[in-house]
């Protein structure tokens, strides 16, 4: 038995409609897949290269949380990024950074669930 693969990585969110103006509005994804109300989904998916990104309305049973996993989105330009959301006055928790292996910063979607926009130097 082995584990194959993460099927996807899922933020809760309050307010679905606004979590959608951030996530395709902001940063441009796609919706691949969404569950629910057809006007207003509980469950949307983004699908990202071989993984999935996914946004839902968990109410009390999954609440957004600030200190809990985040995502690491690889991006292919880094310092273009950092100013589109800087210009959508999106929250940074920590702002641009240099590592050994990468550039990174770590910003907040709506719900304050966090995001890491990365970027591999190899790459």
């Amino acid at each position: 038995m082995t584990i194959k693969e993460i099927a996807f990585t899922a933020y809760p969110v309050t307010d679905m409609t606004r979590a959608r103006r951030f996530y395709e509005g902001v940063l441009g994804l796609k919706t691949s897949r969404a569950w629910g109300d057809e006007s207003n989904p509980s469950w949307v998916e983004y699908d990202i290269g071989p993984g999935c990104l996914a946004i839902v309305a968990g109410g009390a049973e999954w609440p957004p949380a600030n200190g809990g996993p985040g995502a690491a989105l690889e991006v292919d330009d880094f310092d273009a990024w950092v100013k589109r959301l800087k210009a959508e006055q999106v929250k940074f928790l920590w702002e641009p950074q240099e590592t050994p292996v990468c550039w990174m910063a770590v910003v907040l979607d709506p719900d304050e669930n966090r995001l890491t926009l990365h970027h591999r130097k190899n790459s």
